[in-house]
């Protein structure tokens, strides 16, 4: 038969649109309160004021809110519109980032975080400044470990939850922006990682409860899973332009491994081009490996691991298959084939893939679950907005700001780590237009082919240094340099020259056309590896204090000592602190007032009575403050002392030390998780 097309008139959008009703708003309100009351609740069980208990949680934390924050740091609202919106637009394949991430998680926990814990590091840079010396490495990663956050992280997060309340409220984008933006920031600046860590496993079950009940109601609207093997294929938008593939659905659409030369996700480039990245950011992103360091014990964040890889598991049956479901459903907007028909539905020309899973939400589901399913949406964003936050003012804090100020005082970090937060809102409301404007309307496409620009070189750099001793600070620098130029060349041509619409001639360079994204990743991992190999062996071997204890081979190494001292370094600003043999003695010293008169030593007295009487009063009002921004009020005149310094020759047996038991259960879990995954991978190939 033969097909008609039309592209002069777009059809009349559909009218009735839903919103929200009072019911899904008392359920709104019902989640604030509980968040509230849980990041309350965690705010006033640890101490916030100062570095570890800010940072670091108090390093106190079990697997299950490790692994349930490492869940809903990685899945945010990015990944609910973004991943449905890539099986609306292209089918299953996109869930392979998922399902490599579950392998990833893993070696974090089993060969990464046992260095990192060995050398005592709060942030990745900390840990390449100690692995190589000199200070250009550490502050190279801390500049770019922002920049990935604020175009791959913060602005697609806002970006994608705004798409979401303005489908639901019918508000303007940028308003939905800044509604978003007043709730996490106040909850990151007040609340430090354990309030983030704490309520993340709350949203937790709050995403998965809503995503699961959507979940059902889609497969019963479309009449099941042979229905929809069958409807994808025929969910044609009935305007298109002529003589173009427009809203036409793929062929490999239910096929995880396609074409290497003319598919979308080439199945080579998924092995290397996509494993490389998705190494980076489970194994060394310091929003990943910041949650796995604030576990109490290694096997409880080898616990946390496994639980967010089982997790990983879900997405493909509660995000990717229901944004399928919604193009069967709604073909003329979730998959509009005409760019005039495109604008007038979603205000992109590119496409409208994106509005796949609220357009689910807002027009199947009853009043009082679009409520539930707004809740998931915005739990989704604030888990991961409120992750990446407080991770970028910990890099920033600790790696830029110190650097400058080397004896800054604690006080002075955590206010400095909350200020930065906001700075990091500014600019990334500003990169939300290119974001919405990338990669034909696949958002979650958008957020991996920036990945692969980026984040190689410096996976490579970790792994080499964790895993090759002979690795060395000039290999590794220029190594970093060469392949992030490589990578950015590549990355501002793809801005310079966007996909075209479907409709229109490719006319890009052969360079963008002709070299997937995966393939360039792959590439440009080979040169990274290269430079870093070559440069290293031609050079000087590494310090016996540039690998002990920061590598895989060396994290057992002792530290060093002279008995009967304590020696404090600083190096560019870090310090460093070894701790000795102290005489008893000399344990407690007396502390004296200077010799007066007749040179009689006076023992000072510390009265607690004067102590009281000497601090002022202070309002309600003001205590308040300072309590919700986890500050501790000073007297006049009081020196707060130096950040401390994590003690380095701690017994890294004793550091890495699993009871027996823990040990063998989790072994145990990691065989039948990487069974499982290998399994799904299989099946779906």
């Amino acid at each position: 038969m033969e097909e008609t097309f039309r592209t002069s008139m777009a059809p009349p959008l559909p009218g009735g649109q839903a919103t929200l009703e009072t019911v899904d708003i008392v359920v709104l309100v019902l989640y604030f309160v509980l968040v509230m009351a849980v990041g309350l609740w965690s705010m006033w069980r640890t101490k916030r004021s100062t570095v570890d208990g800010y940072f670091l949680a108090g390093k106190n934390m079990t697997w299950l809110p490790v692994g349930a924050s490492l869940f809903a740091s990685n899945v945010g609202s990015g990944h609910f519109i973004g991943l449905a919106g890539s099986g609306a637009a292209a089918g299953i394949a996109a869930i392979a980032y998922e399902w490599s991430g579950m392998l990833m998680v893993l070696l974090l926990g089993w060969l990464f975080l046992p260095i990192y814990i060995s050398s005592g590091v709060t942030t990745m840079p900390e840990y390449l400044q100690k692995r190589f010396g000199g200070k250009r490495i550490q502050l190279f990663i801390s500049i770019l470990y922002l920049f990935i956050y604020i175009f791959t992280k913060i602005s697609v997060d806002m970006y994608a939850g705004a798409v979401f309340i303005q489908r639901a409220l019918q508000w303007n984008l940028y308003l939905a922006v800044g509604v978003l933006l007043c709730i996490t920031a106040v909850y990151t600046i007040a609340g430090g990682l354990a309030a983030v860590i704490y309520t993340d496993a709350v949203q937790t079950c709050i995403m998965l409860a809503g995503a699961l009940t959507l979940m059902v109601f889609s497969f019963a609207e479309v009449g099941g899973w042979e229905a929809l093997l069958q409807g994808y294929h025929n969910a044609i938008p009935s305007v298109r332009v002529a003589n173009s593939t427009c809203g036409l659905p793929r062929d490999d659409a239910f096929h995880l491994f396609r074409d290497p030369l003319t598919s979308d996700l080439p199945w080579p480039g998924i092995f290397i081009g996509m494993s490389i990245p998705s190494m980076w950011y489970w194994c060394s992103d310091q929003v990943i490996v910041q949650r796995s360091l604030a576990a109490k014990t290694l096997s409880h964040a080898k616990g946390g691991s496994l639980l967010a890889a089982y997790l990983k598991i879900l997405p493909f049956f509660i995000m990717l298959l229901p944004g399928m479901i919604s193009r069967i459903l709604y073909p003329d907007e979730v998959a509009c084939g005409d760019p005039e028909v495109c604008t007038k539905v979603c205000g992109n020309p590119v496409g409208c893939s994106d509005i796949a899973y609220p357009k689910l939400v807002m027009d199947l589901l009853p009043s009082g679950l679009r409520g539930l399913m707004m809740a998931v949406m915005i739990a989704a964003l604030m888990s991961s907005l409120t992750s990446i936050f407080n991770s970028s003012s910990t890099i920033f804090t600790m790696d830029l700001w110190r650097y400058s100020r080397p004896r800054a005082s604690e006080w002075e970090l955590m206010i400095v780590g909350r200020v930065f937060v906001l700075v990091l809102v500014v600019l990334s409301v500003l990169w939300i237009p290119v974001v919405q404007a990338s990669q034909g309307g696949q958002l979650f496409i958008y957020i991996q082919s920036i990945s692969t620009y980026l984040q190689p070189p410096v996976a490579i750099v970790f792994i080499l240094g964790c895993f090759w001793k002979r690795t060395n600070e000039k290999g590794a620098f220029w190594g970093l340099a060469v392949g992030l130029l490589v990578g950015c060349v590549r990355m501002v041509l793809d801005f310079v020259y966007p996909s075209p619409l479907c409709s229109q001639e490719d006319s890009r360079p052969a360079v963008v056309k002709d070299v997937h994204y995966l393939y360039f990743s792959t590439m440009l991992s080979f040169l990274t590896l290269v430079l870093v190999v070559s440069i290293s062996l031609a050079t000087e071997k590494p310090r016996p204090e540039q690998v002990s204890r920061l590598t895989w081979f060396t994290r057992y190494d002792q530290v060093k000592t002279r008995p009967g001292e304590q020696v404090f370094t600083v190096e560019a600003g870090m310090e460093t602190r070894e701790e000795m043999e102290v005489d008893p003695r000399e344990e407690h010293p007396v502390e004296t007032d200077p010799p007066q008169g007749n040179g009689v030593t006076h023992e000072r007295k510390d009265s607690a009575s004067s102590s009281v009487t000497s601090v002022p009063s202070q309002s309600r009002l003001s205590s308040a403050l300072y309590w919700l921004c986890g500050m501790e009020r000073r007297t006049p005149g009081e020196t707060a002392p130096p950040a401390p310094v994590p003690p380095l020759s701690q017994d890294p047996a004793r550091l890495l030390q699993e009871e027996p038991c823990m040990r063998h259960a989790v072994n145990f879990n990691l065989i039948v998780c990487m069974s499982v995954t290998v399994f799904f991978i299989g099946y779906w190939a």
